[in-house]
């Protein structure tokens, strides 16, 4: 259902889209007197990314604190790791922080190194007020398609919470079949820090369930690339063959049958 905005927000934003046109508009004289012969779409898309550039960033905590004004007070985020990998399982995380968060600020797990991942990971488990695991292994995969061993996965994690949320953000824009509401967010793991430490967690259990298959296949290097399709593991598996660990369905895979 859509919200209708109340009268305060509907005049912040008239007032706001008045600032920002006296803003074009006074900013188009005088670059054009500092910059004479720039045209008036240069000066504007200059203007522009000022302004844009000068806008605080949405808090990561933004759909936490929305959702917790709205009576929620056990809100998860979730997450996977894995989806794109010619051999391991699809790995999900459900988290449900604490109200007043953790301290480390939390970030998509793709964009910190390893070792800040594994410190990240550290305080979430020891925070945390509830995580949960979910995993898909290869041959489930093959069977059900990467796009619905995804989704379970993610159900998988919610159920495996040590405590039922009542609210659930979920990255990305599918909406996944649980028995509570629930908000997809593209980019979620940018967003939220329900969803980051989700990712983190996801991640983090799955790098380590690749460096233990390592040790069964040192030849395939899984500990270096955990089974995503590098010029490396393409090559391993051109010259060895594929093993029980590699996604039968997968281009990259399926020729070597």
């Amino acid at each position: 259902m859509t919200e209708c905005p109340n009268n305060q927000s509907f005049s912040s934003l008239v007032i706001g889209n008045l600032v920002i046109i006296w803003i074009l508009v006074l900013g188009n004289w005088l670059l054009c007197v500092i910059q004479p012969g720039t045209s008036t779409h240069q000066v504007n898309l200059k203007l522009i990314a000022m302004l844009f550039e000068s806008l605080a960033p949405q808090p990561m905590d933004h759909f936490e604190r929305m959702y917790t004004r709205r009576g929620y007070r056990r809100i998860a985020g979730v997450d996977e790791a894995g989806r794109g990998p010619l051999a391991g399982p699809v790995v999900a995380a459900a988290v449900i922080l604490p109200q007043e968060g953790i301290e480390e600020r939390l970030y998509d797990s793709k964009k910190i190194s390893s070792k800040k991942r594994e410190e990240l990971y550290g305080q979430i488990l020891a925070k945390a007020a509830g995580v949960g695991i979910g995993i898909i292994e290869q041959e489930e995969i093959d069977r059900l398609n990467i796009f619905q061993a995804t989704l379970k996965a993610m159900s998988l994690a919610i159920a495996n919470l040590p405590i039922c949320p009542d609210f659930v953000l979920v990255d990305g824009n599918q909406v996944i079949e649980i028995p509570l509401p629930q908000r997809p967010i593209c980019k979620g793991d940018q967003l939220s820090t329900s969803i980051a430490a989700a990712s983190i967690v996801a991640k983090v259990t799955r790098d380590r369930l690749m460096m233990d298959w390592h040790q069964k296949y040192p030849h395939y290097n899984f500990a270096k690339h955990k089974g995503y399709g590098t010029k490396e593991h393409r090559s391993a598996i051109e010259k060895f063959g594929i093993c029980e660990l590699h996604r039968k369905t997968f281009r990259g895979v399926k020729e070597y049958l």
